[in-house]
């Protein structure tokens, strides 16, 4: 009896060493990938969400546009409950440091499907303000700001195509009804005020059937100064 009591507590501990050296192997690692994973849930995988959900790309943008709206979160600048719960402890470094992963990272995008239910007048007046925006009431072309390409503009203008087109209308809504804010000067506050809710849908109605280009990268720089001062972009 003795020795099956022995043999017993030895099977336990051996089992028990086991279990711990299981739980050791599976240690999650401290890396940066892992520390973002819980963006994946809401972005997509790795950041690169599909043009058919509602949250936003974020591989490949500008790290300093990432890294401005992380900040606009956490101090409230920008609303979403769930983004300000998950960053509201963190530092400008450690925000810093995420918004470089995902800027580096090149995924491709999924296919643009060229079907809409906007009218062909719609497509036209988006495309308009698009490449020619409305001097009559102020609203600059918004490839004067990011870019020829729409691919966004180093450091810290994002891109424009590949995105939802439920997103880009409600953040265009969200500058109109001032629900919205970035850093001073706030210029896309200003040009959203003076867009109408059917300049916003059909700007997003064009920008969410225009195909990738073959590079998705953002430009390097502006051929010429932004049209309006941004409190997002660096003084020259």
């Amino acid at each position: 009896m003795r020795r099956a009591l022995r043999l017993l507590a030895l099977g336990l501990l051996l089992a028990m060493q086991g279990m711990a050296n299981a739980a050791t192997s599976a240690t999650v690692p401290d890396t940066i990938e892992q520390r973002v994973a819980a963006c994946i849930a809401c972005h997509g995988r790795e950041g690169a969400t599909t043009n058919a959900g509602y949250f936003p790309r974020l591989a490949g943008k500008p790290a300093g546009y990432l890294f401005n709206q992380l900040v606009s979160f956490r101090d409230g600048r920008r609303f979403n409950t769930d983004m300000a719960y998950m960053v509201q402890h963190l530092s400008d470094a450690y925000l810093r440091e995420m918004a470089e992963y995902f800027a580096g990272l090149q995924l491709p995008y999924p296919p643009v499907s060229p079907v809409s239910d906007a009218t062909p007048e719609q497509l036209q007046r988006g495309s308009q303000l698009v490449r020619e925006g409305d001097a009559a009431r102020g609203i600059p072309a918004c490839v004067q700001c990011h870019g020829a390409a729409l691919t966004g503009v180093q450091p810290a203008i994002p891109g424009l195509l590949g995105l939802p087109r439920l997103y880009v209308s409600s953040q265009l809504g969200a500058w109109l009804t001032n629900e919205r804010h970035a850093m001073a000067p706030d210029c896309m506050a200003d040009i959203g005020r003076r867009m109408s809710t059917a300049d916003i849908n059909a700007v997003a109605s064009w920008l969410a059937v225009q195909p990738m280009p073959a590079d998705t990268r953002p430009a390097a720089a502006l051929p010429a100064p932004l049209p309006v001062k941004c409190g997002g972009m660096p003084a020259k």
